[in-house]
């Protein structure tokens, strides 16, 4: 941080921490008309009359500017260079403490993983160990690498620094604001700089993957348990930091599963969902098998499973046509018609 300071332009130095404003008026520094400058050059162009009159020490201002940002980062969680290439799992062991099938994953950024196996299997298990960036020190014996690197503690221990966002299968709100006022807390604590725009995307994400529309006048609490996944989804892609997203059972929150994904994989994110759904599962680019808490088998999915998907997802059209219907107040009608226009 500190070369920053010392290289960084000051109107880009603006731009990254829009509140280093607040330190420059504090210290009754004015460096409008110097954006060109980095600090120290800044610093520099003053006579030595004027850094004695004005008890300009240099150090002192570069220091305290870097500690500053360092703690400004800190607090409104700003994450610092953390951009995920790449994120390996290194194998660990079942419940039986027999090692796990396979030496190491790598997953990289954009892909889509699904993990698969019977209930209370270790799906939620491996999200677990994903999410606190294993180090062998969890039940499972895995190691997890980010960019093949151990990663940074603060990853793994700061709430304000999480590489992850989780997606779990009970959201409820219980805070008394309404969907507009939620987005623009979030948008501001990111320091967005068109927290209206975001918003507003975000609300219309939201809306083409619920099954029942809302605006942003509606109170989160009121929100069903679809439209909840359905904004923290939406708000997960366009809005958060976090490079990996990891769901676990997305087929049950009422949404329309196969643009949540394309949303999420779209804004350059690891996604790795735990799923029972087949559609799901398929539309993964690989599949880990999960067997009695370890990862059994890893899965690419092959040109007959992609005609399997195709298959699936037109008999999953015919079923949200009828789901559509039913809602409507509509009667349903056989099924050699429910591909009519």
């Amino acid at each position: 941080m500190k070369n920053k300071v010392n290289s960084i332009k000051i109107g880009e130095l603006k731009q990254k921490y829009p509140f280093i404003i607040d330190y420059f008026a504090a210290n009754k520094l004015n460096v409008d008309g110097y954006e060109d400058y980095s600090f120290k050059e800044y610093l520099e162009h003053f006579t030595e009359e004027e850094k004695e009159q004005w008890a300009i020490d240099t150090e002192v201002l570069m220091e305290g500017l870097n500690l500053y940002i360092n703690q400004m980062v800190e607090f409104l969680g700003i994450k610092e260079e953390t951009s995920v290439k790449s994120l390996t799992i290194l194998a660990g062991r079942d419940k039986s403490g027999n090692k796990e099938g396979f030496e190491k994953i790598s997953i990289k950024s954009g892909e889509i993983i699904s993990i698969v196996g019977p209930t209370g299997s270790g799906k939620s298990r491996l999200l677990a160990d994903i999410e606190w960036a294993a180090q062998n020190d969890t039940p499972t014996g895995r190691t997890i690498l980010i960019n093949d690197e151990v990663p940074d503690k603060k990853w793994r221990f700061s709430s304000n620094n999480r590489l992850v966002a989780q997606l779990s299968q009970n959201m409820n709100f219980v805070m008394d604001l309404t969907v507009h006022e939620f987005l623009i807390l979030h948008a501001k604590s990111r320091m967005v700089e068109n927290e209206e725009e975001v918003v507003k995307n975000i609300i219309e994400e939201a809306n083409n993957l619920a099954g029942e529309k809302f605006d942003l006048n509606t109170p989160i609490t009121s929100l069903s348990g679809g439209q909840s996944r359905a904004l923290m989804i939406a708000d997960t892609a366009i809005l958060s930091s976090s490079p990996i997203v990891l769901i676990d059972e997305i087929e049950n929150a009422g949404i329309d599963r196969k643009k949540a994904l394309h949303l999420l994989v779209s804004s350059d994110k690891v996604v790795l969902m735990a799923t029972h759904d087949p559609i799901l599962a398929l539309m993964g680019d690989r599949r880990i098998v999960i067997k009695n808490g370890g990862i059994k088998d890893i899965i690419e999915i092959s040109d007959e499973e992609k005609e399997v998907l195709f298959q699936l997802e037109k008999m999953d059209s015919v079923i949200q046509q009828m789901r559509n219907s039913l809602r409507n107040g509509e009667k349903l009608e056989r099924c050699n018609n429910c591909y009519r226009n």
